[in-house]
């Protein structure tokens, strides 16, 4: 303030330069300089306001500008308030004030405050009354906080007086009551305790060592706690002595000067809980002893969920050593159950605790040899006559085998549901252009080129019915054991050329490169010549099939004397490692999806595989994963010296010069072909289309008016295709029609999302494609 006062401008004030000050007001501003106290001096008849830096605190915002302003301007807003104490200054009368409240403004607005301050007058050096001057503390914060505590105080007063727990304080060392509250007057059966010390007012605690527990704590000021104890007490005047029991602790009470001056007692009446933990013990005993006798894993908890006890045979199972606490056998519980399990487990039983409803839930336990078994766990609620949980019983059940056999009868199921939808597609596929060249030669009007073709597709799709139904056939006989083996010391190299005879036709239309190795002198095998013809042609086959076109199969066969060994290596589309080890299961194929331009039902391995082991041999697959090929090697004991029908080649796209133009769509060649030439003999110009890259390319140079699409296209399917058919100029309301093996409900509904006008299952009638032409071609 000191700089301050020296950089103001005082030719405003009214008090003049500095230097014109009388000597008694550059005294007082000394004075004020040094203090650290707020101080301020008011001087002259406008009272001009000086202030220490202390000071300027108070003043907030108003610093510095009110330095040497008239006081009334400074504090216009409480002049009113402090007016007199001034005007008792200014006659000579010093005041003091504690706590005045004020209300001020000097932070931007007006706010409540409270100081303590003494108001004196200022002499000159004459001893003439010049001004005023003041000493002040703000107690603001003071006042505040001890009207907190006030209420803070009362409130905790009507807390103690309402809690439910026994409370008293004991004055002295004689322990006078003081206060207690309505639950400690309960307890006792008096309401006359305040002012009594405790031999007077309970003189039967006097035998029972209570006393002489009250003054250990007042003499040594540390605290006793009791735990369920028993203390007799004479509830009415006139009654015999009732047992009660009290948890409680005596801790000491001090006065501001640290002294002990009382004891304050908190505790409760625990009575009820102690008779019925006794008659819980009592009952638990029975319980365990009758828990032990039960083949499941039985176990106890408290009501709030913390176990306590374990049967025996969950020691058994889980090969674990008995803990000595509940906080430790809840861990220990815990520790036994599969790490995914156990959130879901405590969860669930964390709401069973809240809600007292029974408990059920399956998890996964391990057991002593660390293996994992699902157990079913059910606990109940022991309730008392009240109502309250007082226990939960549970048990675990191992239910592993009843998982399995439903498991296994849901994955029989579904294999089942698989096969007749897959079945339904093999069958519809063929039917389709059997039923339509069937058709055209009904009617009459192909030429004998056209019958040949005709007559060519159904001996064509006959023939591939035939096999898949003989799959079926050889499947029922191999699993009823119906299979009778026509054996033979047979040349097994002569058999692998026969095999490789059979699909041969099959690798030349895929263009693939075949590679067979046979050792220089013939191994020699006892077996039926048909059947291993048919396994090897199978393994063949199945690489064929799975292995792009141009790709490379190897068939090597060696012999070491005691084993005659086969192996079918190509470098297709391998198996993903989930499904490696089920390849040789009835029905197993990869992953189920419209592109079926595979075939088959999924029996072939199957059949292999039987068939093998009724020759005394076996079979095994291996693939590094999807993208790696397969190897399959089959092997049978040696002894001393004594089919997928190709599909027809491709056949370039019709087109014919009508006014309207319709497109066909499908990998199957016969069925696209025969669809075409039944819509030609309408009258439309066709084009045919074998996969969806191709019908793109047309569609984009000569976008046709109706297209019939079969979904299981390879790589891309008919869903895919619609979609980006739909994108191209001029598709958006063209009609497009799909035609699929798929048939059922939710396979129509999907068609239909995908953008297909219409969804035909095959084998589709003649009748009905002249229904859709009528319905969807424009006239």
């Amino acid at each position: 303030m000191g700089a301050m006062m020296r950089a103001h401008d005082w030719s405003r004030s009214p008090l003049g330069p500095r230097e014109d000050w009388p000597v008694a007001l550059r005294s007082v501003v000394s004075l004020m300089l040094h203090s650290k106290f707020p101080m301020f001096v008011a001087w002259g008849p406008e009272l001009a306001f000086l202030y220490n830096d202390s000071y300027a605190e108070i003043l907030g915002d108003k610093h510095p500008d009110a330095l040497g302003l008239p006081f009334q301007t400074i504090w216009a807003e409480i002049w009113d308030d402090i007016w007199p104490s001034i005007d008792d200054a200014l006659h000579g009368r010093g005041t003091w004030h504690e706590n005045l409240p004020l209300t001020m403004h000097r932070k931007g607005y007006d706010e409540q405050t409270w100081f303590t301050f003494s108001y004196s007058p200022a002499l000159d050096e004459h001893g003439n009354i010049a001004g005023m001057f003041c000493t002040c503390t703000e107690t603001t914060e003071q006042v505040l906080a001890a009207r907190h505590r006030a209420e803070e105080i009362e409130r905790m007063r009507l807390l103690f007086q309402q809690a439910p727990g026994i409370l008293a304080v004991m004055r002295g060392p004689r322990h006078v009551f003081e206060i207690a509250n309505d639950a400690y007057l309960k307890l006792v059966g008096r309401a006359d305790l305040i002012g009594l010390a405790v031999n007077e007012a309970l003189p039967e605690l006097r035998e029972q060592g209570f006393v002489e527990l009250l003054d250990q704590v007042y003499a040594t000021g540390e605290p006793h706690m009791g735990r369920e104890i028993s203390v007799l007490l004479r509830r009415q005047p006139d009654a015999p002595l009732e047992q009660r029991f009290v948890s409680f602790i005596f801790q000491p009470a001090r006065d501001h000067r640290g002294a002990i001056s009382g004891i304050f007692v908190e505790g409760s009446d625990v009575t009820d809980a102690v008779l019925a933990s006794r008659a819980l013990r009592e009952s638990e005993l029975r319980l365990r002893q009758l828990a032990n006798t039960i083949p499941q894993l039985a176990w106890m908890a408290a009501p709030d969920g913390q176990i306590h006890w374990l049967n025996e045979r969950w020691y058994a199972f889980t090969g674990a050593v008995a803990e000595a606490t509940p906080a430790a056998i809840t861990q220990a519980w815990r520790r036994y159950f599969h790490p995914d399990d156990l959130p879901g487990l405590m969860s669930s039983w964390q709401r069973t605790l809240a809600s007292g409803q029974p408990y059920e839930l399956t998890a996964r336990m391990c057991d002593a040899g660390g293996n994992y078994r699902s157990f079913l766990i059910v606990a109940a609620p022991l309730r008392d006559a009240s109502g309250q949980i007082v226990q939960w019983f549970g048990t675990n059940t191992d239910v592993t085998p009843i998982e399995l056999a439903q498991q296994e009868l849901k994955d029989a199921n579904r294999r089942k549901d698989e096969f007749l939808a897959m079945l339904a597609h093999e069958l519809r596929n063929p039917l389709a252009p059997i039923a339509t060249s069937a058709e055209l030669l009904r009617m009459g009007v192909l030429d004998d080129a056209r019958v040949r073709q005709a007559s060519a597709v159904i001996a064509r799709q006959v023939q591939h019915m035939t096999q898949l139904v003989d799959d079926l056939l050889d499947v029922s006989r191999v699993t009823r054991g119906l299979v009778t083996l026509r054996q033979q010391v047979l040349d097994f190299n002569a058999i692998a050329g026969g095999a490789v005879e059979q699909v041969a036709a099959l690798m030349e239309s895929k263009q693939h490169r075949l590679t067979v190795s046979l050792p220089a002198s013939a191994p020699h095998v006892l077996g039926d010549r048909t059947r291993l013809i048919q396994v090897l042609s199978n393994l063949l086959n199945n690489a064929a099939r799975y292995t792009q076109a141009g790709g490379q199969i190897a068939l090597t066969v060696e012999a070491d004397g005691s084993r005659v060994c086969a192996t079918v290596q190509d470098n297709g589309i391998g198996i993903a490692a989930p499904l490696l080890p089920h390849v040789f299961e009835l029905f197993t194929q990869a992953e189920r999806s419209p592109d079926r331009s595979q075939g088959g039902l999924g029996l072939g391995l199957a059949l292999v595989k039987s068939l093998i082991e009724l020759h005394g041999g076996e079979v095994t697959a291996h693939s590094a994963g999807a993208g790696e090929g397969c190897r399959f090697t089959l092997c049978l004991p040696q002894v001393a010296a004594t089919g997928a029908v190709a599909p027809a080649a491709p056949v370039d796209a019709w087109h014919a010069d009508a006014s309207r133009h319709l497109m066909v769509v499908d990998d199957n060649v016969d069925a696209g072909q025969t669809l075409a030439l039944l819509l030609e003999t309408a009258g439309f110009a066709v084009t045919v289309c074998g996969g969806a890259t191709e019908a793109l390319a047309a569609t984009a140079s000569q976008p046709p008016s109706l297209m019939f699409v079969d979904i299981g296209l390879p790589g891309m399917d008919g869903y895919e295709l619609v979609r980006r058919l739909r994108a191209l100029p001029g598709m958006a309301t063209a009609r497009i029609v799909a035609v699929t093996g798929y048939g059922q409900p939710q396979d129509r509904v999907r068609a239909l999302e995908a953008g297909f006008d219409e969804h035909l299952v095959k084998p589709v009638q003649a009748h009905v494609v002249y229904e859709v032409l009528n319905l969807l071609t424009p006239q």
